[in-house]
């Protein structure tokens, strides 16, 4: 399996590690690629030329790239209800894809729209059937594009109060009826009401990257410090699991995402000893 690192443990969201720097500490650690990220990073207006030379320093050191993500979609909705900001969304996205074609990765990860954004009371409320309908609009938008230029259009499980079911997911990926939108798949998101080895056996091939990441459930549930910096400390039954992967989905990029909330108020990355540790147990688990 093909195993990467985010780049915000590496790196912070703040983008202070460039590129250049993150490709190699990856590489370092034994890891088969980075997922970079867009909007820190990977400016937004970064260049063709750029990208290329990114792509190719990352095959020099041979890692690869096959998925992007983005914490943009916090602050700005494929699924909201003000125009303006749904347009301005339409157009990070479309240039989300074409960075992603120019370095030659196969999937990006959206965050297709939000009920609400529970950390951030300056976010709007929005009806579930709002986001479902606008966001559906939306992502019909931008398929050409990525039909077009051969990118997975990756749709995250994730806190937003939408789609927090496997049945739900799947509903909403299959109305579609192309291969280019499926899931990137959070095995830690999920915990809060699941189990990640159902959500694998259940959506199969429509996920296109996993999100690798462990959970500590509390008092019938748990909360966002849950999320610690630990790869293997938490509820996260990790030879089930793996057993759902090379059973359904043998060939999916897999990513540790270690965003270690559990150090709330205190939260600081990067931090290159977390990821070192999460790399080695990375590498070990999976």
């Amino acid at each position: 399996m093909y195993k990467a690192i985010n780049y915000w443990v590496l790196g912070g969201f703040d983008g202070e590690k460039g590129p250049y720097a993150a490709i190699e500490d990856a590489a370092k650690w034994g890891l088969d690629g980075l997922e970079m990220t867009v909007g820190d990073c990977l400016p937004i207006d970064i260049t063709e030329e750029e990208c290329r030379k990114i792509k190719a320093i990352a095959a020099e050191a041979g890692m690869g790239l096959k998925t992007l993500a983005s914490g943009f979609y916090w602050g700005s909705s494929l699924g909201s209800p003000d125009e303006t900001e749904r347009q301005a969304t339409l157009d990070f996205t479309k240039k989300y894809i074409q960075i992603a074609a120019w370095l030659g990765a196969e999937t990006i990860l959206i965050v297709p729209g939000a009920v609400d954004v529970a950390w951030d009371p300056s976010r709007p409320i929005v009806p579930y059937q709002q986001v479902w309908d606008l966001s559906v609009k939306s992502l019909k938008e931008v398929l050409p594009l990525a039909e077009k230029l051969r990118v997975n259009i990756a749709l995250e499980n994730v806190w937003n109060k939408f789609l927090i079911s496997p049945m739900e997911m799947k509903m909403y990926v299959d109305q579609f009826g192309s291969d280019r939108i499926g899931v990137y798949f959070d095995t830690g998101n999920c915990m809060i009401a699941g189990y990640p080895e159902h959500w694998i056996e259940i959506l199969g091939k429509r996920i296109k990257a996993v999100h690798l990441k462990n959970f500590q459930r509390d008092d019938s549930g748990g909360l966002l410090h849950g999320f610690g910096d630990d790869l293997m400390a938490g509820d996260l039954d990790f030879p089930a699991v793996k057993a759902a992967l090379e059973a359904h989905i043998p060939d999916v990029p897999i990513t540790a995402e270690m965003i270690p909330f559990c150090r709330l108020p205190d939260l600081v990355l990067p931090d290159a000893a977390l990821a070192a540790d999460t790399a080695k147990k990375l590498l070990a688990a999976i």
